[in-house]
């Protein structure tokens, strides 16, 4: 754990999809004894309230309903007594739900709208003025916290990253989902994230480029403890 004598940071995470970024931010947080905030899952959330009230039709969505409902909607987060982060949508629990293949269909569409991303990033920095924190996305280093002391940009091989995702949906009791439909997902999400209008994926300059095709969880985070020490460490 972190020396509480030390400056604290902010620390920003961004990538392409199903390439580690939460596994790695959540363990650089508990190295650090910082708050670790997973921004995904606030768009995830988002997601799961148009799907909950049927705001899709024929795969259009109807964002005049979703913009209406976005004053009244706050996603927040929440540990279990072992420490697990759990999802909150108007304080009630949803981390499950939110990790479906339905909510992965149609997330990157709503996290193009731009009333979304004003709203969610408006939630983001709210959660992280104090500092002392790690926060995974795809535009945290770019648009949420463009003055972040640490940036970080992971990214993996399409195929590396398939398997990964295939593998957590297998494991949560999905046995109908195919890999190639994973696959599948997964580059379409890359091609709207990095092309969207509003807040693209892209690399921040300053960003420390961290690609973990080939290493162990171990090894990444590693790396980006070492990183992150060095950051703090720094006179300023």
């Amino acid at each position: 754990m972190q020396d509480m004598t030390q400056r604290k940071i902010t620390i920003a995470i961004d990538g392409y999809s199903s390439c580690g970024k939460s596994t790695m931010a959540k363990a650089l947080a508990h190295s650090l004894g910082y708050i670790y905030i997973d921004s995904g899952a606030m768009y995830r959330a988002i997601t799961l309230y148009s799907l909950r009230e049927g705001m899709w039709h024929d795969g259009q969505l109807e964002e005049t309903r979703l913009a209406l409902s976005m004053p009244h909607l706050r996603v927040g987060f929440t540990r279990t007594i072992y420490g697990q982060l759990r999802t909150l949508l108007n304080g009630v629990d949803i981390e499950e739900e939110i990790r479906t293949m339905e909510v992965s269909n149609h997330v990157s569409p709503i996290a193009a709208l731009p009333f979304v991303r004003h709203a969610m990033t408006e939630q983001q920095r709210a959660l992280g003025e104090a500092k002392g924190i790690v926060m995974d996305g795809r535009d945290v280093g770019t648009t949420v916290f463009p003055s972040a002391e640490l940036k970080i940009f992971v990214t993996a091989r399409p195929e590396v990253r398939a398997q990964r995702r295939f593998e957590e949906i297998r494991s949560k009791g999905d046995s109908k989902t195919s890999f190639e439909e994973v696959l599948t997902n997964l580059q379409e999400r890359d091609r709207i994230d990095s092309t969207r209008a509003v807040s693209p994926l892209r690399q921040a300059d300053d960003a420390r480029v961290l690609d973990n095709s080939d290493l162990t969880f171990a090894e990444q985070d590693a790396l980006a403890l070492q990183w992150a020490q060095e950051v703090i460490n720094t006179r300023v």
